[in-house]
């Protein structure tokens, strides 16, 4: 984990959503040798997030684990909503519409929202307002109409 500020990556979806999205995310991220925290708002939102980690493709799975249950500080992904960094993650994952909350020892934050929900949209855009002020380390990326991610700020 790193003193630094992480970086914070907003993922404005348009076209796909979270359940499609952050599978790829979260590979992306056991990739690089990183662990991660999905940090959500509600109990059973983390529950169906769970779900679909184990069954979005027939060939293979995520593994991972709620904060609620025991070895979550083994887990290479663990499903929260206090978002605290019990498996030492370098990557959190802010889902449906969370708090940010603290990202002191992470590396870098994703901050996914939907934006075809007028609030999600409004409260991405006052948390990057907050964040530029604040001199984070920002990054704004959009999805292509093929469907792949490019950086647009």
């Amino acid at each position: 984990m790193s003193d630094a500020k992480p970086e914070i990556w907003f993922y404005h979806l348009e076209r796909s959503t979270l359940d499609q999205v952050l599978p790829g995310l979260l590979e992306k991220t056991l990739q690089r040798g990183w662990r991660a925290v999905v940090r959500g708002a509600a109990s059973h939102r983390l529950d169906e997030i769970d779900e679909q980690l184990w069954t979005y493709r027939p060939d293979s799975f995520l593994p991972h684990g709620l904060a609620s249950e025991a070895h979550a500080a083994r887990q290479p992904i663990l499903l929260s909503e206090s978002g605290e960094n019990l498996n030492a993650a370098q990557a959190l994952f802010i889902v449906d519409e969370s708090e940010l909350g603290a990202t002191e020892g992470y590396e870098r934050c994703f901050i996914i929202f939907d934006g075809r929900n007028e609030q999600a949209l409004q409260q991405a855009r006052e948390r990057w307002r907050t964040l530029k002020a604040a001199k984070a380390n920002l990054a704004y990326w959009k999805q292509t109409d093929e469907g792949r991610w490019e950086k647009a700020a």
